[in-house]
């Protein structure tokens, strides 16, 4: 069974109106409600014989929340399967995969830094890459980049802020950094001045 037509009947003769699916290379993406998780994730191992576990992570969604997928593969059949979920922004929690892929426990630790997102029966849920006493998950997409505001964003952006070239249009924020709040303010005051326009030799 690798045929997408095929993998598609069986999430939907199993899981029915509760599933939503969209052909992929070599195999299929698959979206399930968060109350059946481990169910999915249980139904790729067993019945559709994805017994290799590759990767499990976030992605901010902001007001619909975090998405949560796994990347999971059949050596035996051939396809991959991507099994995607979504959590709530105000209290993002799953139940924990690593009792179908063992191998989740690190992604899974990483994830919940990174973005929040508790699972819930993880065995040792604790932080993995963050130095101690980090505050905030960086992955967030409003998560502010306090180093990109203490320290101008090196190279040029836009034309004419790196001293050459034609006068820039308009000025762009360095990534990571808000419109509005004290860090604007902070990198406001620290942005290099724009290089003084030399007139040319017919001026």
């Amino acid at each position: 069974m690798s045929a997408p037509a095929e993998l598609v009947a069986a999430w939907t003769d199993r899981f029915g109106g509760d599933v939503t699916t969209e052909e992929t290379t070599g195999g299929l993406a698959v979206g399930v409600p968060a109350d059946r998780w481990v169910e999915a994730l249980a139904f790729a191992r067993d019945d559709l014989a994805c017994g290799f576990f590759d990767w499990l992570t976030g992605v901010d969604e902001l007001d619909e929340g975090f998405a949560v997928v796994v990347h999971v593969y059949s050596l035996e059949r051939r396809h991959h399967l991507l099994v995607r979920t979504r959590v709530p922004r105000d209290a993002p929690s799953l139940p924990t995969a690593t009792g179908v892929y063992r191998g989740a426990a690190w992604h899974e630790r990483e994830t919940a830094e990174m973005f929040g997102i508790v699972f819930e029966g993880h065995p040792n849920l604790v932080p993995l890459l963050l130095p101690d006493g980090f505050e905030g998950h960086p992955l967030r997409k409003d998560f502010v980049l306090a180093a990109r505001v203490a320290k101008p964003w090196p190279g040029a952006k836009e034309p004419g802020e790196s001293g050459h070239g034609a006068p820039s249009r308009r000025r762009v924020r360095p990534p990571g950094v808000p419109d509005e709040g004290p860090w604007a303010e902070v990198a406001e005051r620290r942005r290099p001045a724009r290089p003084r326009e030399e007139p040319g030799p017919d001026a």
